[in-house]
């Protein structure tokens, strides 16, 4: 995410693996997982790059760790914390992309009849649409939850000043949203403080730098639910502090985040399956995704990588993900992407914000 937003393309994280993080690590003899966390702190890797390198390898080495005893990862992690596993984990769709809001409601609808506990959308077509989509989706959703994700309210700012969205949070709050998610940007707590005052639920975390970034956002009370991810805050091992932050309080709740790939949705899919009190799981729908058969295509864009990354397919049935008990994290990376999808410099998206 700091790559792109500093105008750096992926291959510079990949060189970043291949030098400074090998030379970390290559020789080493590690008793945990955590010592890896130590190895690379103490190495030369760029500031800007050295949380993505510790989440990267974590997640490798807990994979590594349940092949080698023939373990899936939610099993080595509930046997480390002393938690109780469960392995089919209800989902929620990643979808709804700067549309008309008859498409969004459209989108819904696909997304309730597949089972999906909730659905996620982003807003920012502007403020009357905005109130628009809420209201078109509150009156075509009978059971799947509504859910915004706003960060385009403070990304694109022109027409998001601070009372338009305070404004449009109470909105959403009035239309019964599950969550309006990073509706500020991550850093403004104290402007997160006062959107919790009008009682709409509120979710964040996702771009918060490490896992103490995560834990500060969360020790706010702002949040009702606290979305860490394996690929942005230090693995399971960082993640896992956050997972602990939450138990046993009722007004918070750990949700991952997760966008990106099958690989992903696996790692994270193991965290939840380990964690107590926690169970939902974030589902991005790209096009064509070949776990649905629909007359609509509820994804969001193109991205075959997302599936072409690994051999098979996640098990998924009305919106439930059956976690792998495979070894691991329990997926087979498809070597063949390398030649399929060889690197290009540029940005990862389509997508480019005004100055």
């Amino acid at each position: 995410m700091t790559e792109y937003f500093e105008g750096e393309s992926q291959g510079t994280f990949a060189d970043v693996v291949d030098d400074v993080v090998a030379n970390a690590l290559e020789g080493e003899t590690i008793e945990e997982v955590a010592d890896a966390h130590t190895l690379l702190k103490n190495s030369d890797i760029p500031e800007g790059d050295l949380t993505e390198a510790i989440s990267a390898v974590d997640v490798a080495l807990y994979d590594i760790l349940g092949r080698q005893h023939g373990a899936p990862v939610y099993e080595l992690l509930a046997d480390r914390y002393e938690t109780s596993p469960s392995t089919q984990l209800p989902l929620y769709a990643s979808a709804g992309m700067y549309m008309e809001p008859e498409e969004y409601a459209d989108q819904a609808k696909v997304v309730e009849e597949l089972g999906f506990f909730g659905y996620k959308y982003r807003p920012g077509i502007g403020p009357e649409d905005d109130r628009r989509t809420v209201e078109r989706l509150a009156e075509t959703l009978d059971e799947t939850e509504i859910m915004l994700d706003a960060h385009t309210w403070w990304k694109l700012r022109e027409g998001y000043g601070r009372e338009t969205v305070q404004s449009l949070v109470e909105h959403a709050g009035e239309h019964d949203a599950y969550w309006v998610e990073e509706p500020v940007s991550p850093d403004e707590y104290n402007e997160y403080t006062e959107l919790a005052e009008i009682g709409t639920p509120l979710a964040g975390g996702e771009s918060e730098n490490g896992p103490e970034e995560l834990l500060a956002l969360g020790k706010t009370g702002a949040v009702q639910f606290l979305q860490g991810d394996v690929r942005h805050h230090e693995g399971f091992t960082g993640c896992w502090e956050a997972v602990e932050f939450c138990v046993g309080r009722d007004d918070i709740t750990f949700v991952p985040h997760n966008f990106g790939t099958w690989i992903g949705l696996a790692a994270n899919a193991h965290l939840v399956a380990a964690a107590p009190e926690a169970d939902l799981v974030e589902y991005p729908i790209f096009e064509d995704d070949p776990v649905f058969d629909t007359a609509v295509d509820p994804g969001m864009y193109p991205f075959d990588l997302a599936f072409d990354l690994i051999e098979g397919q996640p098990t998924i049935s009305d919106g439930i993900l059956s976690v792998s008990d495979d070894p691991g994290l329990g997926v087979e990376v498809n070597l063949d992407v390398i030649d399929e999808y060889p690197f290009v410099e540029g940005p990862w998206t389509e997508f480019h914000y005004e100055e």
